[in-house]
């Protein structure tokens, strides 16, 4: 299961920025312990948050009943839980590093970070779905590295009729994942050779009204 990071304070950061009314819609996909689901229902919101992982599921209602927070928390695969449903934000730290032995499903605690080849195995799917989950005037704020290519997200989010940039950005310290896989980032060119941080970023889309 994904501890929260610096991708995570990122994201609660950008949802600190974002107006929502009381008992605005949140949808939170592969919430992991709860954190942003949590940070969201702080706000006075209705939160569903979605994990496929029943580890995580568990942890985040431990954790939103630890914090007296009411959250709805379902285990599911991205927005299958949700089918027919519609939200005001949707908030999303999905798996996004690049995977040498991406022929091999992620399993165990890798399914929180590892993302194919070139990092977008989730990513572009919660491109392709987050559209039609969102209502007018609705709202996708998602994190990810820069290795996986901000250029792709923002052009298939506008694909889908989403005003879509990048909003926030944020260099830090390699983890130890990237810390393990340096050097084959660096030999895919995904990493220069000066390269001694890695750059988050937020994504914002908003739906037209």
């Amino acid at each position: 299961m994904y501890a929260p990071q610096d991708d995570t304070s990122l994201l609660v950061g950008a949802l600190s920025d974002e107006p929502l009314s009381p008992g605005a819609r949140v949808l939170d996909i592969g919430t992991g312990t709860g954190a942003l689901a949590l940070a969201a229902a702080r706000r006075g919101t209705r939160v569903t948050a979605v994990d496929v992982s029943w580890r995580a599921v568990c942890s985040a209602r431990v954790n939103a009943r630890l914090a007296g927070l009411s959250v709805r928390i379902v285990r599911g695969n991205l927005f299958t839980p949700v089918a027919g449903q519609s939200f005001d934000l949707i908030l999303a730290n999905p798996p996004y590093v690049p995977a040498p032995h991406a022929h091999r499903p992620p399993r165990g605690p890798a399914r929180a970070w590892d993302a194919g080849h070139d990092g977008r195995l989730v990513l572009d799917r919660i491109c392709h779905g987050a559209p039609g989950r969102l209502r007018p005037g609705g709202v996708l704020l998602m994190v990810h590295s820069a290795l996986s290519g901000a250029e792709p997200t923002l052009k298939r989010l506008r694909a889908s009729g989403l005003k879509a940039a990048v909003t926030e950005r944020r260099w830090v310290d390699f983890g130890p994942v990237l810390r393990e896989r340096e050097n084959w980032l660096r030999e895919r060119g995904l990493l220069s050779a000066h390269e001694e941080k890695e750059e988050l970023v937020v994504i914002r889309a908003e739906r037209p009204v």
